[in-house]
């Protein structure tokens, strides 16, 4: 998870640019923010991703095979 000090300079970066614009070193500095962002993101929704499981009406696991097979994997390692 993203420290909140690196949150605050993402959403202060973000006022900046709409109001004044950004320097080219800030826009550098926006553009690591944001992927180290997403990266977090997709990490945690991975990290659900692996633990669900989807069941019909009736209590029959019919989770997708590419989560089985994601979920798999993950107890090899």
């Amino acid at each position: 998870m993203l420290s909140k000090e690196k949150l605050d300079r993402i959403n202060q970066l973000a006022n900046k640019s709409k109001e004044e614009g950004l320097t080219v070193k800030e826009q550098a500095e926006q553009k690591d923010l944001r992927e180290e962002y997403l990266q977090n993101v997709r990490k945690s929704f991975k990290n659900q991703f692996k633990s669900m499981t989807v069941k019909d009406p009736e209590g029959k696991d019919v989770t997708p095979k590419k989560v089985r097979d994601l979920q798999n994997r993950n107890k090899k390692h």
